[in-house]
């Protein structure tokens, strides 16, 4: 299962901006039956009026992402002329399509957590056992989901959670094999450090209560210039190679 990030749908998986495949065809064809879905509210699931959720939608602006998602050095490093835009030394991210990729963008509500949360449990005891595999703002979706249906989830992969499980549970994922991916430029940005260290204490809370976590910093094993978006990056099949090895050698491969 692939669940998405904040303000994002199933479309990240499927391609990439600049038109190359995206994880959901670079699993399926290593043989993975691969679910990917919208969140309650996102792209595909629908747009719900406002009386529904009671609330107003938050709508990215086309330079948050840049900005905030490690394509660009930080605040003020976007700018509509792409000629003055700061991109990260070094980058995977395919600037040059950076427009295609604001279009996948849509908006969403912050009092939709439950729902989304209730509609994925759900899906997991529709399809599964399975992996489960997320995003993001998904952390808090996926971990919360995997503590509460353990015997249904057969490992976990955490791609730069921006958000954990309650670590006072995270022993309910103790024979859970699990896998945090954290890409680059970590330590130059004001935010996602300790946005790191939030995935890093969790894996932490995993191990103390006798699991297995594995937390890859993707440039300590020579994977360089990755952004917030790995399964976008110019080397997302690298990545995804990375994460089917990991696989594979918890024996999840039949």
């Amino acid at each position: 299962l692939m669940w998405h990030g904040g303000g994002l749908t199933g479309v990240t998986y499927e391609s990439t901006p600049d038109g190359r495949e995206g994880w959901l065809n670079l699993f399926v064809r290593k043989g993975w039956d691969v679910y990917n879905s919208d969140a309650v509210e996102r792209g595909r699931s629908g747009f719900a009026p406002p009386d529904v959720w009671n609330s107003e939608p938050n709508f990215l602006t086309k330079a948050n992402p840049f900005e905030r998602f490690r394509i660009g050095q930080g605040l003020g490093s976007w700018n509509a002329d792409p000629a003055k835009m700061k991109v990260n030394v070094g980058s995977q991210f395919p600037v040059e399509a950076y427009d295609n990729f604001t279009k996948q963008i849509v908006p969403r509500w912050t009092n939709t957590d439950d729902a989304i949360i209730a509609a994925y449990t759900a899906l997991v005891d529709k399809v599964c056992p399975c992996v489960l595999l997320f995003h993001s703002q998904a952390g808090g979706f996926g971990f919360t989901v995997a503590q509460a249906r353990p015997d249904k989830i057969k490992a976990i992969v955490a791609v730069e959670p921006a958000v954990a499980g309650d670590k006072a549970q995270a022993g309910r994922l103790k024979n859970i094999p699990t896998l945090v991916v954290y890409g680059d430029y970590i330590p130059l940005d004001s935010r996602w450090p300790k946005m790191r260290q939030i995935g890093v204490d969790y894996a932490e809370a995993i191990r103390a209560a006798g699991g297995s976590a594995d937390v890859v910093n993707l440039p300590d094993v020579g994977i360089k210039g990755n952004s917030h978006m790995l399964m976008m990056d110019k080397n997302n099949a690298q990545v995804s190679d990375l994460i089917q090895k990991w696989l594979t050698d918890k024996g999840l491969v039949e």
